[in-house]
């Protein structure tokens, strides 16, 4: 009786573990490519440039490492042509989700990296639910320093805050929340 039961729950999981992970398969989400918002008295240098460039690949990988979401890959060319200016996707966040909705995403985030002074910045992140064109949340992660650990650790806490808001939505196609 003991190895039935052994075998039921052994099945059980197995069952589990792939329905899991066909329905997490369903979830698409698209992370934009982060602007950078530099109001240094020194702003917008290339060191500044590339760190907010590494931070949407940063994002991708920390989101993987989560709880393994499908990702859609939108050309940054497309995202420049859908933004009319700085801040534009931010204010107009039906732009932001027609732009999403034609890679065939569920989500997307869209992030800002504002850089106030050398030792001080935040990134500022938007989850914009595709199908409704809403913003479900806007969420900030302070940066003290400007060093890789402090970008990378920080993206890995707005990953986190990131999963916690896409995965408590009731329409969220995850069968387990991570």
């Amino acid at each position: 009786m003991n190895a039935f039961k052994g075998y039921l729950i052994a099945g059980l999981l197995v069952v589990n573990l792939c329905f899991c992970h066909r329905v997490s398969a369903i979830t698409r989400v698209a992370i934009l490519e982060f602007e950078l918002s530099d109001i240094t008295t020194l702003p917008n240098t290339p060191a500044e440039l590339a760190r907010t460039q590494s931070m949407q690949p940063l994002l991708v990988e920390a989101m993987a490492q989560i709880c393994g979401y499908n990702f859609v890959h939108i050309p940054v060319e497309a995202q420049h042509q859908a933004d009319a200016g700085v801040g534009y996707l931010f204010r107009f966040h039906d732009i932001t989700a027609q732009l999403a909705k034609s890679y065939v995403a569920d989500w997307v985030i869209l992030g800002r990296h504002s850089k106030p002074s050398f030792l001080e910045s935040s990134l500022i992140v938007d989850v914009i639910e595709v199908s409704t064109g809403k913003l479900l949340a806007e969420l900030n992660v302070d940066l003290k320093g400007n060093h890789r650990k402090v970008t990378e650790r920080a993206i890995k806490r707005l990953a986190v805050k990131i999963n916690q808001v896409i995965s408590s939505m009731p329409g969220c196609n995850f069968a387990i929340r991570c």
